[in-house]
């Protein structure tokens, strides 16, 4: 047997070593002296062993399961008993539990040995691995700093420090950036995956939030919450523009961000392979943050289009490469940053699409409310672009027009209202002419008024919706949302997935 002061030293020797805790390291110890006595033994037993954590002392039981008395069959009966004999053991003894009787410890021998220090090292490895699951499990979107151990096809292994490594995969590395052993190297921990060989750290240098922990490390206001970083946007290793603003007036954040003589700014770039970052101010007002962040390219003129999330960017003619930027990188990045779909077009092309699209407004103003061309012009200078702004907007604003007069106004108010009316009543009519095929309301999720709606627009089976594009239907059925109309989409498309799985478990059995 191992001696108490033995056990005492090397579970001292361990929890200092691995820090990890005296109890932790005392049940692998444990484990381990139980596997060798089992060894010892020859028969499939249970055995457990208990030391005293203070003196170090060992006790060996062995143990068994106990089973009803009328268990037909007794699969392990050397690990097994029966209820009666079971109480000759313990009186108390119940189905279900276990029982135990003391046995000799035995001295375990060079094989025995061997046997307890492979189970001990096991546990404790076991140990260390949940320790360290634990420990960065809450860390993550953390930045950590460490020292390259190795560079291979697969990414980069970083020594953490404390015997934990982390791995920087291919994927989350920044194109050609010359990364070699013993170099110190940030990433930010975006996952801790459970691999066989135990969790692994797994590390980013390319995500946006990995730039953004950068600035709150290199700016101290940002850390301080004086300046926050709203959003960034990358092309890692070439490009990146962040958005900030200032908590505190007094301070100014792009500047702040960019430091005395760039160095602050400077600092992120060179931890990013050089990488350049454009600093954008933010704007609450959407037109505003886009003129920002199209930086360095000045815009002259910009097209909204809330419903859609779209703007139209006008800079001059000499610009327009700039605005768009090298594989159209800037433009790209801007998108990305602001969460608006954007173009850039000269003011010459911004204002030909603006005249057709005011020319397509008069001919429908024109043919809609029965009106001449000076009325319908009159209409789009004053910004309204459908029917419903005329007869639904308050009548105060279209009294205080200066070409309409009272009697103007109430005269295109009313046809307007007849012109929706009569829409809304042609849209009834569609809907109660349009009948869905009844698997159409067996969709998960389905409505009856959402099945009509549907039906209106030719997608009257469940075999339609299933071939239907979640875009195209939000785009198509009203108040239909894009992530609503991909869930019904695919609860169409369960039978398919259904019969798949039933081919392929055909398939399997005709291979088994």
């Amino acid at each position: 047997m191992f001696g108490s002061k033995e056990i005492l030293e090397a579970v001292e020797l361990l929890s200092n070593e691995k820090a990890i805790n005296k109890d932790v390291v005392f049940s692998a110890v444990e484990a381990g002296l139980a596997a060798a006595r089992r060894r010892l033994l020859a028969e499939d037993v249970e055995i457990r062993v208990a030391i005293d954590r203070h003196t170090g002392e060992q006790e060996y039981f062995r143990q068994w399961e106990v089973m009803e008395e009328d268990a037909e069959d007794i699969e392990a009966p050397t690990r097994q008993l029966r209820l009666s004999e079971a109480q000759r053991i313990d009186p108390e003894a119940e189905p279900g539990g276990v029982v135990e009787k003391p046995i000799d410890g035995m001295d375990l021998g060079h094989i025995g040995a061997y046997t307890a220090k492979h189970v001990i090292n096991q546990k404790v490895r076991e140990a260390e691995r949940a320790l360290i699951q634990e420990r960065y499990q809450g860390r993550i979107g953390e930045l950590l700093s460490g020292v390259v151990k190795r560079v291979d096809r697969n990414g980069v292994y970083v020594d953490l420090g404390g015997g934990v490594e982390g791995f920087v995969p291919r994927e989350h590395m920044i194109p050609r950036e010359p990364i070699r052993p013993q170099d110190r190297v940030k990433g930010l921990l975006y996952e801790v995956a459970t691999e066989t060989r135990g969790p692994q750290l797994k590390l980013t240098r390319t995500s946006p939030e990995f730039l953004m922990a950068l600035f709150n490390v290199e700016v101290p206001e940002v850390g301080q919450g004086l300046i926050e970083i709203l959003g960034a946007a990358r092309d890692p290793g070439a490009r990146a523009k962040i958005a900030v603003r200032s908590r505190e007036p007094r301070i100014d954040p792009v500047g702040a961000c960019v430091g005395m003589r760039g160095s602050r700014v400077q600092a992120v770039t060179n931890e990013i392979a050089g990488e350049r970052v454009d600093i954008i101010l933010w704007d609450e007002n959407p037109a505003q943050f886009v003129v920002n962040a199209m930086s360095p390219a000045d815009v002259v003129q910009i097209m909204v289009d809330e419903d859609h999330r779209r703007m139209d960017i006008a800079v001059s003619e000499s610009m327009v490469s700039q605005a768009i930027g090298r594989g159209g990188q800037n433009i790209r990045l801007a998108s990305r940053l602001t969460g608006w779909e954007l173009n850039a077009m000269t003011p010459a092309e911004i204002e030909s699409k603006i005249e057709g699209e005011n020319r397509q407004l008069i001919e429908m103003f024109r043919e809609q409310l029965s009106v001449g061309e000076d009325v319908a012009q009159v209409l789009v200078d004053e910004g309204i672009t459908d029917l419903e702004g005329i007869a639904y907007s308050p009548v105060s604003e279209l009294y205080a027009i200066e070409e309409f007069d009272e009697q103007l106004v109430d005269q295109l108010r009313g046809r307007a209202r007849d012109v929706l009316l009569m829409d809304a009543l042609s849209r009834e009519e569609e809907m109660e002419q349009a009948t869905p095929a009844d698997d159409l309301f067996e969709v998960e999720g389905m409505t009856r008024a959402l099945a009509y709606s549907l039906a209106t627009q030719g997608v009257s089976t469940r075999e339609d919706l299933a071939w239907e594009e979640a875009d195209y239907l939000a785009d198509h059925v009203e108040d239909l949302s894009e992530e609503t109309a991909g869930q019904l989409i695919m609860a169409a498309r369960a039978p398919w997935f259904a019969e798949q799985e039933e081919a392929q478990e055909e398939a399997q059995a005709e291979n088994d």
